[in-house]
């Protein structure tokens, strides 16, 4: 997706570089529809430059920051220069996954979807999320929960979902804890299996995390969660186990939870 306005001055931005001249170099602007930048030789590298070509060539891609803008006049001042090492490899990586999302988006829509209908639903997405690669990846964590402040019709908000969970790499993260769970009632057994039960959340999982209980040995057990970022894995792996001590407890038994094992894994 292309925006149609102009960047804005300080912005970093993704161009080619379709043009080199002995006072600079022009950068075609991959973001913004029809812009152009210029590159003064003083702002492509620091120190002295007797031939631009040494640093630059034509074809390339790079990372700009935008000095000036001046719409009157149509031009766009930038500097190669000021972009550290950290800020070129962050930006490439946000340009390539919103060239990804663009992508999905297409899978979602249909490729002869019209340039109004895409826009729309873009513009919705991104009136919610910063871009559409967030967009995306929120709906294949969290499915259609993740639109439903989006201003989009549902065979659009299905169709997104659909195409985000059949291709985005979603990052997970894996978190552990243990629950000792006792009972000396007559049906302890029984006690502690609904305990066990109660951890799993019967069937009431937030999509996106995965929760696993296991035995390790009595009264010892295992709780394993993933999910997409840490917060929510730490928060839903204390509420497993809080679900699991107020079901033991409210039997007579007594439950207790502790992050490492008692005893080393064999």
């Amino acid at each position: 997706m292309k925006y149609s306005g102009w960047p804005e001055p300080g912005e970093l931005v993704v161009g080619e570089i379709d043009e080199i001249a002995d006072f600079g170099v022009f950068v075609d602007l991959d973001q913004y529809e029809e812009k152009r930048g210029l590159c003064h030789i003083s702002e492509v590298a620091s120190g002295w430059i007797k031939n631009v070509r040494d640093h630059v060539r034509e074809g390339q891609t790079v990372v700009a920051k935008v000095l000036e803008v001046d719409q009157s006049s149509n031009q766009i001042d930038l500097s190669i220069k000021d972009v550290n090492e950290h800020q070129r490899k962050e930006t490439i990586q946000d340009w390539k996954n919103e060239r990804k999302a663009d992508n999905w988006m297409l899978i979602a829509l249909g490729e002869e979807v019209d340039d109004d209908r895409y826009t729309a639903v873009a513009n919705a997405l991104l009136r919610e999320y910063d871009s559409l690669y967030d967009a995306f990846e929120s709906s294949a964590i969290r499915g259609l929960e993740a639109l439903e402040d989006v201003d989009v019709d549902d065979d659009a908000a299905e169709a997104i979902v659909d195409a985000a969970r059949e291709n985005v790499s979603v990052p997970y993260v894996d978190v552990t804890g243990y629950v000792d769970l006792e009972s000396a009632a007559a049906d302890g057994v029984d006690d502690v299996k609904a305990a066990l039960e109660a951890a799993e959340g019967n069937g009431e999982i937030p999509d996106g995390v995965e929760l696993d209980v296991g035995y390790v040995g009595s009264p010892e057990y295992r709780i394993k969660v993933r999910a997409p970022d840490y917060k929510t894995a730490e928060d839903e792996l204390e509420a497993a186990a809080g679900r699991a001590r107020e079901a033991i407890e409210s039997a007579g038994g007594v439950g207790s939870f502790h992050r490492d094992r008692r005893e080393d894994d064999e």
